[in-house]
């Protein structure tokens, strides 16, 4: 009776908040209720276009709320964990990270939610950026072969983490199956040159790591919150090598990095570069000249930098060992001229030990 009176009550709010301004605020007392904001859906409902990471939606142009449309799929697919590795990850549409939704602050948002038919278990989605009962898990748990749809109003601009949350929430996260959604403010963010979109999550295994062969979950090592691997967008190396980040000298640069856990917090930064402006927590405060940051499970960060020089950056949980012992490494290669007035070698060589004799001066005589 609880649940159904529950459902009820968030149920006439949605109806509330897509109501005309002319009726009653749906928020409460204290909140400011601006069309944009308020305002019913305009124009013909959106298809989100979702992309792979670390691919990122293209900015929002529009000055309007509009119905988007999200379509995702629950899918239990096996892939590479690492060389010779391989793992039964749990995902939405195929990827690990889930892909980025971006939206607009005022949105509605529909989410769509199918579960594939060859699944084995039932999955639902809960997002951070949802005011509502579970953030969006209670109305949408679906069992393999079935679907769920919900809708919500976007009504907090920021980056935020979206997961699966079914019980128990802890492996079905620690299997993969997260993903992040930006809800833009009214006036947008900053333009930037590039866009990249990375996720950090940790992986359970019962093998050693970099043991070959299909890998399952360790539950002691998971309730331990021990993992044997901490890596990048689902899989050692998946921003190293042939899929490394590019972008050119001069360019500014923007990470939408989230932290899909479930337990570990992660210490972002980059090796040789300068977070010049942060979004922390994913919230609306700027921050400036940032070396490192603090990204807890279940949070997320927007961090720009500009490139000032060319080489090779490297992108770290700065927790050393799960840089360089659990894969939690990226790449970021800058291309452009030398600037030697910004940065240069002057001299690597050998010099004498102490107490050594000084070598003769030359005479000028």
């Amino acid at each position: 009776m609880k649940r159904i009176l529950a459902s009820a009550i968030t149920l006439a709010l949605c109806c509330a908040a897509l109501a005309s301004t002319a009726h009653a605020s749906p928020l409460p007392a204290g909140w400011t209720c601006t069309p944009a904001l308020c305002g019913a859906p305009e124009g013909k409902p959106i298809v989100e276009k979702l992309l792979p990471p670390p691919e990122v939606p293209a900015p929002i142009t529009r000055h309007y709320p509009a119905k988007v449309i999200v379509n995702l799929e629950a899918r239990e697919v096996v892939g590479t964990l690492a060389d010779g590795v391989k793992y039964d990850f749990y995902t939405f549409n195929g990827t690990v990270p889930g892909p980025m939704i971006r939206v607009r602050v005022g949105d509605t948002v529909e989410i769509r939610l199918k579960n594939a038919h060859s699944d084995h278990m039932p999955h639902n989605i809960d997002l951070h950026a949802v005011m509502g009962t579970g953030g969006g898990a209670a109305n949408s748990i679906v069992i393999p072969g079935h679907e769920g749809a919900f809708e919500f109003k976007a009504l907090h601009a920021g980056f935020f983490v979206y997961h699966c949350a079914m019980a128990p929430a802890a492996v079905h996260i620690a299997n993969g199956m997260y993903g992040a959604i930006m809800v833009e403010p009214a006036d947008g963010l900053p333009k930037v040159d590039k866009e990249f979109y990375v996720m950090q999550g940790e992986f359970y295994t019962q093998g050693a790591y970099m043991q070959p062969g299909l890998q399952a979950l360790d539950m002691t090592k998971l309730l331990d919150e021990q993992p044997t691997y901490v890596v990048f967008n689902g899989a050692v190396g998946s921003l190293t090598g042939d899929h490394a980040l590019h972008a050119e000298e001069g360019q500014t640069v923007r990470f939408f990095f989230a932290n899909g856990g479930p337990n570990l917090t992660s210490s972002f930064h980059m090796i040789g570069g300068i977070w010049n402006t942060v979004w922390p927590w994913g919230g609306s405060n700027e921050d400036h000249n940032v070396q490192t940051i603090s990204v807890p499970p279940g949070g997320a960060v927007i961090a720009d930098t500009r490139l000032v020089v060319p080489g090779t950056f490297m992108l770290v949980d700065h927790a050393a060992v799960r840089m360089f012992n659990k894969g939690a490494l990226g790449q970021l290669v800058v291309s452009g001229p030398e600037q030697p007035t910004l940065y240069r070698a002057l001299w690597n060589r050998p010099f004498p030990p102490a107490g050594a004799m000084p070598a003769a001066a030359s005479s000028t005589h």
